[in-house]
């Protein structure tokens, strides 16, 4: 049988090679050639999987919403948009020993007591992945394993078994033998995954793709892996912690951003019910510099500690964070010097977001702001006090969305006292919460020394 010929396409322009060369030949790019399958007139890789589209008009099409399949996990579920959609293309990535095979397996084994699904691993055998079922103590019984990792033999099993939900454990392990390069390369990712998104559109299976990560935690492989997949879910948090969060990225079946939280025990992952008790420490007294904070994650809102210190420098003053921007750390020293009067450009300046959660939305500026000033003054912030807004080069505080949510969730926690921007100030009076609005981060600098 006649191999399948290949050529060699630059990512930048799309020039083509029939070898590899370090330079491309059309736009003199370095090492941007990689290898794909030659087009052959006739005969197309992805005939089958391609049906005629005949041209209708929008408003003739019947739109429906997508019947979610519930994996079991609720936390799983929030990730996901409420749930599995039948066609779509789920991709998960994580750090090694994150949880990323166990949480997976979890849910696999709850959808086949009512669902065909089949589990797909390609870097463990048959007799490891048992021995973790064993020892997770999930209902196995019922659930197919193919331990496999040529392409086309798992893409003629799926056509012949057509499972509901299908688990490639993980797509870095996959080769196509249309393509000389080594598992794990470039191109053989990126074939891969256009098979199985193909194959998953056109039979409506659910398929689910581990991929590996980058040192910057990264998905790894071409970018255009999360372009062709429908939701990108990224395992955080720190592999010493008991505590596990997926954060969908990308979702085109809900809300990006979604936050699912989870705990590590010794029958796998739990999901935590209340996470914003998770992330507030629990001091014996009152202590300089820590400021809680509302941090909304997708439709969810979580109560996050912030932690500042600030002490004398020797020698070239430090500024380090923790699961927040280290550059936004520079600007609001600038602003706070600038506008009411607080120097911090002889001090080491640390911040730190309580539980290995990442703050990545504006709405913890003032809340930083103030942590910075309570632990450079060595007084604490009023008891029961909540803090969120966004804070401007101009001294502003801009209102953060969502913030009656913010406000409710803060109540229900028992805190008493909000500094809020004053465009966020309820119109109905919250019971048992006083509410602090102000414009500029001056004023609000002002209002918590007369509380102190």
């Amino acid at each position: 049988m006649a191999k399948t010929k290949t050529q060699y396409s630059c990512t930048e322009c799309g020039a083509t090679s029939p070898k590899w060369q370090g330079q491309c030949p059309g736009c003199n790019a370095w090492n941007t050639l990689v290898e794909s399958i030659a087009e052959q007139p006739g005969k197309h890789r992805f005939e089958a999987l391609a049906p005629a589209a005949k041209l209708q008009n929008l408003a003739d099409i019947e739109a429906r919403e997508a019947d979610r399949i519930p994996t079991g996990i609720g936390e799983f579920d929030r990730a996901l948009g409420g749930g599995l959609v039948a066609g779509g293309v789920v991709l998960i990535g994580g750090d090694p020993g994150i949880g990323k095979s166990t949480l997976l397996l979890q849910a696999l084994a709850h959808l086949s007591q009512a669902h065909k699904v089949i589990y797909v691993t390609g870097e463990e055998s048959g007799q490891q992945v048992a021995l973790r079922a064993r020892r997770l103590n999930v209902e196995s019984g019922s659930l197919p394993l193919m331990a496999e990792i040529n392409l086309e033999r798992i893409l003629a099993t799926l056509q012949a078994e057509k499972p509901q939900v299908a688990v490639i454990d993980s797509i870095q392990t996959l080769w196509s033998d249309q393509l000389s390069s080594a598992p794990g390369s470039v191109a053989q990712v990126r074939e891969c995954a256009a098979q199985l998104t193909r194959l998953a559109k056109q039979a409506g299976i659910t398929v689910i793709l581990v991929g590996h990560v980058t040192k910057e935690g990264a998905l790894a492989g071409p970018r255009v892996l999360e372009h062709v997949v429908d939701t990108v879910l990224y395992f955080e948090g720190d592999t010493h912690s008991s505590f596990r969060l997926v954060r969908a990225v990308k979702n085109r079946f809900g809300a990006v951003n979604e936050l699912g939280v989870f705990a590590m025990t010794e029958s796998g992952l739990k999901g935590v019910s209340n996470p914003s008790a998770m992330f507030l420490s629990q001091h014996g007294q009152e202590v300089a510099g820590s400021c809680v904070m509302v941090t909304q994650e997708g439709t969810r809102p979580l109560l996050v500690e912030i932690q500042a210190l600030v002490d004398t420098a020797h020698g070239n003053p430090r500024r380090l964070t923790v699961g927040l921007d280290a550059q936004r750390l520079a600007m609001l020293l600038a602003v706070l010097h600038r506008h009411a009067g607080i120097v911090c450009f002889d001090q080491d300046v640390f911040v730190n977001a309580v539980g290995g959660v990442k703050i990545g939305e504006p709405a913890g500026d003032l809340a930083v702001i103030m942590a910075i000033t309570s632990s450079l003054k060595n007084k604490a912030l009023p008891e029961k006090l909540i803090v969120f807004g966004e804070v401007g080069l101009a001294g502003e505080i801009r209102p953060a969305p969502r913030g009656q949510e913010r406000l409710k969730e803060a109540a229900k926690l028992g805190f008493t006292r909000a500094l809020i921007p004053e465009a966020n100030r309820p119109r109905q009076a919250i019971p048992g919460m006083e509410v602090i609005a102000v414009r500029r981060v001056e004023e609000a600098v002002q209002r918590i020394r007369e509380l102190q």
